[in-house]
């Protein structure tokens, strides 16, 4: 990965997680303060918790792709140690389909007119699922590749101690 390439994609990090830091802390406001300025027919609160929720979610994975792209550019993302941060990537957006879930389950009362918009809320869930599979899948990948790795390094060693 280049330097540009690095620094582009943190400030792009960086600008995500500031903005859903403050969106977060204005729906905790939202929440302590009890004012509600919209008189709507779902209830707001569990919709404000559960975006508090999801947003806590899309921040660990904004921090856990930081830290791989730091282990990226020291070259070390091929370790063990990779591996825990690729897992809570995987339990962020699991964790995320879950809280779609129960937005769906909370929206689908008023959506008896047109259950179509309940089943592509679930649609879309499935494929939030769908993600955490395809990243499961290059964590597999990532395994092969330090396996790769060990066994490169330790044949590196045999051959020195031949030579």
């Amino acid at each position: 990965m280049g330097k540009l390439t690095v620094r582009a994609l943190r400030i792009v990090l960086a600008v995500v997680l500031t903005g859903t830091v403050f969106v977060q802390a204005l729906m905790v406001w939202a929440l302590v303060s009890g004012n509600d300025p919209e008189d709507g027919s779902l209830p707001l609160t569990p919709l404000r918790l559960l975006t508090i929720l999801g947003i806590g979610a899309a921040q660990v994975t904004l921090v856990c792709v930081w830290r791989l792209v730091t282990m990226v550019r020291r070259g070390t993302v091929f370790s063990h140690a990779a591996f825990r941060y690729v897992d809570l990537i995987i339990g962020a957006i699991v964790a995320a389909a879950l809280v779609w879930f129960a937005v769906t389950a909370l929206n689908a009362p008023g959506q008896r007119d047109d259950p179509g918009v309940t089943l592509i809320m679930g649609g879309v869930g499935v494929a939030i699922l769908g993600v955490a599979l395809i990243v499961l899948v290059l964590r597999t990948l990532l395994t092969q590749a330090v396996a790769r790795d060990v066994e490169a390094t330790q044949l590196q060693a045999e051959l020195d101690e031949v030579i």
